[in-house]
């Protein structure tokens, strides 16, 4: 079983912008490392790594748990890679894995008694900050806010709305139809904003410390 990949250095915080030249270089770069060449096997992490992170943090709702889930997602991959054939892109394959390692992980939790309800997400935020760390408390206050949705409907709206997945790749991901993705997103979309209208009676951008704070922003990719 290949040793467990460590975080890229330097992580880049920016996206990458996905296209069908991009998803066909990870795909070569997957085929190429089914070899076992720990090199090739380094450089696939590296190129997938940013978006699998962004993805399980959210649709885990966990920012704190992203790095282990993480590395759980590529030690699979990493022993499933012999299989690969291609078939569809590297990265598509990927978020599948990644989505059933954070169901896995939802199970597992579910398993367990909860110590406390966390659900307001300004004191969640304040809990977690992480300083100096630019759209961190962000990060978390959006989690927090996807924490409450149902998860077919969460991972939807991650892989199009934050990841900028087209419609149609992340119906691969998802194993259901186009529509389907659709229907969802909108779903999700229409309770985040519900939520980010009415938290405890006031709007989400709430002050704190009687200084007002910027709503945390819902992007919208179209299909």
């Amino acid at each position: 079983m290949p040793h467990a990949p460590h975080p890229p250095a330097g992580d880049a915080p920016e996206q990458k912008r996905h296209t069908p030249s991009s998803d066909e270089t990870v795909t070569r770069i997957a085929l190429a490392a089914r070899d076992g060449d720990p090199v090739k096997a380094d450089r696939f992490v590296r190129e997938l790594h940013h978006d699998v992170r962004r993805y399980v943090a959210f649709l885990s709702a966990d920012p704190q748990a992203a790095d282990d889930l993480t590395q759980e997602v590529f030690l699979r991959a990493l022993t499933a890679l012999t299989g690969f054939e291609g078939r569809s892109s590297a990265r598509t394959w990927l978020l599948s894995i990644a989505r059933r390692t954070v169901a896995d992980s939802l199970r597992r939790a579910a398993s367990r008694p909860r110590l406390s309800d966390r659900g307001d997400w300004q004191r969640a935020a304040e809990q977690t900050r992480i300083h100096h760390v630019p759209g961190f408390e962000e990060g978390v206050a959006l989690a927090e806010l996807l924490s409450t949705i149902p998860v077919a409907r969460r991972e939807a709206f991650v892989l199009t709305q934050l990841l900028g997945y087209p419609y149609a790749e992340a119906a691969t991901v998802l194993g259901c139809p186009v529509g389907t993705v659709r229907s969802r997103v909108a779903r999700a979309r229409h309770a985040l904003m519900d939520l980010l209208s009415d938290v405890d009676g006031q709007p989400m951008a709430a002050h704190r410390a009687g200084h007002a704070r910027p709503c945390v922003g819902l992007p919208l990719v179209p299909a």
